[in-house]
């Protein structure tokens, strides 16, 4: 339950497939650990998962998909406020309202914009249309189908919005996400500026006291993502699982004793790492370095590794999404909670911007 002396933690997931290992070791595991020590607030955030414009029964299957992984991997809700973002109106209504405070230019001017709208269009990135003048030029002109959209462009607004209807201070972000929480933080202090208030703590970025984890994807570069198609869900079975890992990229082997590790043997080993005890870990460096590793073992083990930590959170998972009931109860209870915050700091921008009752 939330105590008021307590930091607000705020984190969320877009409604857009199911939680793979990078979420798991990235976020959800240093979310459990957190529980007891912060207001912890987790939700999904299906609003903007509507910027791609998903299929409906899709929609509500991935939330309630995410909303029994959240559970399964550890998140309490008798510790921690989950819930559902369209199950907080004042969300909607707020997103409106900061609205009238946010420049188009600067949200057009943010990467994740800039990179989405682009690959939406089918435009590659030039040095003659990577000045900001040329790309708003560029999609004004080509964006007069509804494959960028105004959701797309105010996305960092709709963030802003989950962070400050929360008052969260803490917030941990992604690198791709950090130049949308330093609006954030702008969009704050604008509008106690503006107003003369003191209404929105801006918050900053939240590590847990550690250094960030990347787990990368079985692609041989890069980070596991859902949209890399590299992932290893924590819903995979058995089967699936250890089929993905045996095709996971490798090369052609060491070709000299203490050779430097390859890209992609050494996100094997970081997956390794994370999964399996110091004696695997330390077996297979030793034969990599005298050159006797075969990879096929290597996968082998790996996979059996991550079956270890993943088939305990898969049959959880499976049991959550059976209980109807309980699913219902917890989100019920996720949503009671946050909007009562989110109502307080919603009557209180209203009150301050003039939309007062008579």
């Amino acid at each position: 339950m939330a105590e008021q002396n307590k930091e607000i933690v705020l984190s969320g997931i877009r409604a857009t497939g199911n939680l793979h290992l990078g979420n798991y070791y990235g976020a959800l595991r240093k979310f459990v650990a957190v529980q007891d020590d912060y207001d912890c607030n987790f939700f999904i955030a299906d609003l903007h998962a509507l910027t791609t414009n998903p299929d409906p029964a899709q929609l509500h299957a991935n939330v309630k998909s995410i909303l029994a992984e959240y559970l399964a991997a550890g998140l309490d809700p008798e510790k921690s406020t989950i819930f559902v973002q369209s199950d907080v109106p004042e969300i909607a209504e707020m997103y409106l309202l900061l609205n009238m405070h946010v420049g188009i230019g600067e949200l057009m001017r943010t990467t994740s914009f800039k990179d989405k709208a682009r690959k939406a269009l089918g435009i590659t990135p030039s040095a003659d249309n990577d000045s900001d003048e040329a790309f708003e030029k560029e999609i004004i002109g080509a964006a007069t189908n509804k494959r960028v959209n105004a959701g797309l462009l105010t996305y960092p607004t709709l963030m802003a919005v989950d962070i400050l209807i929360q008052k969260a201070t803490k917030v941990p972000v992604g690198k791709d996400q950090l130049q949308h929480l330093e609006l954030t933080r702008r969009f704050a202090r604008r509008f106690n500026s503006f107003y003369g208030v003191e209404l929105f703590p801006e918050p900053s970025d939240f590590n847990f006291g550690g250094a960030p984890v990347k787990v990368p994807g079985l692609d041989g570069s890069g980070k596991m993502g859902k949209s890399e198609g590299n992932c290893i869900y924590l819903i995979d079975d058995p089967k699936v699982l250890r089929k993905k890992v045996m095709r996971a990229v490798t090369d052609e082997g060491p070709q000299a004793p203490d050779s430097p590790l390859s890209e992609p043997i050494a996100n094997l080993f970081t997956l390794l790492e994370l999964t399996s005890t110091p004696e695997v870990v330390k077996h297979f460096r030793d034969a990599y370095a005298d050159c006797s590793i075969r990879y096929g073992d290597l996968k082998k083990q790996l996979a059996e590794d991550i079956l270890a930590v993943t088939t305990p959170i898969r049959e959880r998972i499976n049991d959550i999404l059976a209980d109807e009931a309980y699913l219902s109860r917890v989100v019920k209870m996720g949503a009671e909670r946050a909007r009562e915050r989110a109502a307080n700091t919603l009557s209180e921008m209203r009150h301050i911007m003039g939309i007062r009752k008579f």
